[in-house]
């Protein structure tokens, strides 16, 4: 069967986009056409329902084997196939499905900031016209009765950071030599050495990537009256694009979404009250983090954070960087 040899796992909003793009232009690697299929999300079709634009997202999923496989079958003999879904990794059931399926597959994890990364998944889903909460820890807030109303893991902001949870549970079932985690802002500021390091975790030449290119970054979008009138218009399309094939409404919602993302902005910074409050939720399992790995991430317990990654990139103009 043509499966994968490596998945990258997680975290979403840390590069995952950019790294797989990365991965692709490696002579001795195979990465799937299709970015995320989700295969490993479920057991059989996804869901039918949930929040907004869920039901058309469903759609998208790869859930049969048959199709799953055929993303691989352009592998050349010798080159080491690939896939990126960064919600397996906050999927206990997921990874147990990885581990039926591919027992010795290798694993790649990218850790950002739990909050940073939180803050970056709403602003993704609000620039999108998605998220209909225009706060932030508001947004936070709902996550519980989101998951139980059955809404995508893309809704999950907080608890898609519990990292230490998440390692945890792959320790559980997979050699600890199969995974290999690195950090979000070691991918955006050094890039060229993240890749060789996955390079030499996979046994492939390094030096082999020249260009690591951004993908998938993020802008915000203000909460204005024009705004709200494309947001609902989005929402409305992406309801009724459920019924439809996925290209249909993709392809239909272009205008509407370069129409809400006209005039792009930095996402606001958080402010130390804001972190303040999360970093209570986060705490313990940074601390899990630390134990089950032997790695230090007490900076993202300093209420500081690491920056969007357009903050990050005006620092250092003249590095290639990932998004």
């Amino acid at each position: 069967m043509a499966l994968p040899d490596f998945l990258v796992v997680g975290a979403p909003k840390a590069g995952t986009s950019a790294l797989h793009t990365a991965l692709d232009q490696h002579p001795q690697l195979f990465m799937s056409k299709v970015k995320e299929p989700k295969y490993f999300l479920c057991d059989g079709p996804p869901p039918r329902s949930g929040g907004p634009g869920d039901a058309h997202s469903y759609r998208e999923w790869i859930w049969q084997q048959q199709r799953y496989e055929a993303l691989f079958e352009g592998a050349s003999p010798g080159q080491l196939r690939g896939e990126s879904t960064p919600f397996y990794m906050s999927s206990p059931d997921a990874m147990a499905r990885i581990k039926d399926a591919v027992p010795h597959a290798k694993l790649i994890a990218i850790l950002r900031d739990p909050i940073d990364r939180a803050h970056s998944n709403w602003a993704h889903m609000w620039a999108d016209g998605l998220e209909t909460i225009p706060d932030f820890l508001a947004a936070c807030a709902a996550e519980e009765s989101r998951i139980e109303a059955g809404w995508a893991p893309i809704w999950r902001y907080k608890s898609a950071g519990l990292y230490g949870e998440q390692i945890r549970d792959i320790y559980s079932m997979f050699r600890r030599d199969q995974v290999h985690l690195l950090r979000y802002k070691d991918v955006v500021d050094s890039p060229r050495d993240a890749i060789n390091g996955i390079c030499r975790f996979l046994g492939v030449s390094q030096s082999a990537v020249h260009e690591v290119q951004a993908r998938n970054v993020g802008s915000f979008v203000a909460d204005s009256s024009p705004n709200k009138v494309l947001r609902a218009a989005i929402r409305a399309g992406a309801n009724a694009g459920s019924y439809l094939p996925p290209k249909v409404w993709r392809k239909a919602s272009v205008p509407f979404i370069w129409a809400l993302q006209r005039s792009p902005q930095h996402r606001p910074a958080l402010v130390p009250a804001e972190r303040e409050e999360l970093l209570s939720y986060f705490e313990s399992d940074v601390r899990l983090l630390e134990s089950e790995t032997g790695r230090d991430y007490s900076d993202w317990l300093t209420g500081r954070g690491n920056g969007t990654y357009s903050v990050r990139k005006s620092w250092a103009p003249s590095r290639r960087q990932v998004s």
